[in-house]
């Protein structure tokens, strides 16, 4: 539930976590600009020291926001993150390097945060967040800031987050648009009050899809990590109960009221919603519609055509020998039109970066081959699993 924001700022929030231990000398010349703040003060910063906070997504809104925790003095942080640095990451994700690509995020991103501050511990969860998983994770943490990049992953941060009570700094960016909000169990809107279903399928393009400035995800995941400070010692107003809003391309911020929809009951075990759960959703490529690259490797030497769904300025950077370039917005328009010699039997395999564009083709094309000679099929991981499988080369960013 959303309204425009025009109330006055709250009573103020109490702070999240009781003071650590006296500051020593050094931990006081480290810290004295911020120490400096009034609004801050030694307790401030023994609060920090003290905070346990977990970072879900060491990508372009989780490493902005894991330098600036470091650089303040956040006692402990949880790096959760499934995935390898590749060089797509580094004009955004700017804590990783050229000299860790193939490395685990989680790994990169510990060894940044040792070098901007070595008092910081660092608890990295090299793990894929699922229902079985995220609530015992979120349980050991004071706070949690989300900088998933999947909405399978925030409806379950929220899930959990509802659980156990422990906050979630929220943020997400498309295109040229930024949101951050605070989402505090009893203090304000949840995650499902503002968003209760995912978008369909093809509505929320990836940045792979959609593209995204580094600036961008850099100036939320800093906003982001300032919600955390300010929540950690009960200074300032955060945004619970507040949505904020950027436009890069308009220089332009709006903040809108959001409140709790009082039909809706809290979580007390994590769901999975229907439109995001693979064993609910239907019309998808079955398991006879898709390929593995070991598969596609034997096809390849009996035979084979390939379409790649992908834009010209990608297959720039490689493809698959042999492949036919036609974009997922031409196979939209135009549907079996685009397959060499129509609807013709023969085996036919679509793929794109990373699967997503792939199934959509196979999708509109799937009622015209029906009856066909042959398989029309797509490629499961796409062109990154193609190349992942290759020793020494990097798969590249997926949809």
């Amino acid at each position: 539930m959303v309204t425009p924001q025009t109330h006055q700022a709250d009573q103020p929030l109490p702070p999240l976590v009781e003071p650590g231990p006296e500051l020593t000398a050094a931990q006081i010349d480290r810290y004295r600009r911020q120490i400096t703040l009034a609004a801050i003060g030694t307790l401030g910063q023994r609060r920090l020291g003290a905070a346990r906070v977990l970072v879900i997504g060491a990508g372009g809104l989780g490493t902005p926001a894991l330098q600036y925790l470091a650089g303040a003095g956040i006692g402990t942080l949880g790096v959760v993150d499934d995935d390898v640095v590749d060089l797509s990451n580094l004009h955004r994700q700017v804590i990783h390097g050229t000299d860790v690509l193939g490395r685990p995020k989680v790994d990169s991103a510990a060894a940044a945060v040792e070098r901007i501050n070595p008092e910081v511990n660092v608890e990295t969860h090299p793990v894929r967040l699922s229902a079985e998983n995220v609530v015992e994770l979120v349980r050991g943490y004071d706070l949690v800031l989300d900088g998933a990049d999947n909405f399978l992953t925030r409806y379950l941060v929220a899930d959990a987050s509802e659980i156990t009570g422990v906050p979630v700094v929220w943020g997400a960016i498309l295109r040229h648009h930024g949101q951050v909000s605070v989402f505090w169990p009893g203090r304000g809107a949840h995650y499902r009050d503002v968003f209760p279903e995912p978008p369909a399928p093809g509505e929320a393009p990836s940045c792979a899809e959609a593209g995204v400035l580094g600036t961008l995800p850099g100036l939320i995941g800093t906003i982001m990590a300032s919600q955390v400070i300010q929540l950690v010692t009960g200074t300032g107003e955060p945004l619970v109960g507040r949505l904020a809003l950027w436009d890069e391309a308009t220089s332009s911020t709006r903040t809108l009221r959001i409140e709790r929809d009082p039909a809706r009951r809290p979580a007390t075990r994590v769901e999975v919603p229907a439109a995001l759960d693979p064993s609910c959703q239907v019309g998808g490529p079955t398991a006879d519609e898709t390929l593995d690259v070991p598969a596609l490797h034997h096809l390849l030497s009996t035979g084979v055509t390939l379409i790649d769904v992908r834009e010209p300025w990608e297959t720039a950077a490689g493809t698959i020998d042999g492949a036919l370039t036609v974009p997922l917005g031409e196979v939209l328009d135009r549907g079996a039109d685009v397959l060499p010699g129509g609807v013709g039997g023969g085996e036919v395999v679509l793929y794109c970066q990373g699967g997503v564009r792939s199934a959509q083709a196979l999708e509109r094309l799937r009622a015209a081959w029906g009856g066909r000679e042959g398989h029309l099929r797509h490629l499961d991981g796409g062109y990154a699993a193609w190349r992942a499988a290759r020793p020494g080369t990097s798969s590249g960013p997926t949809d």
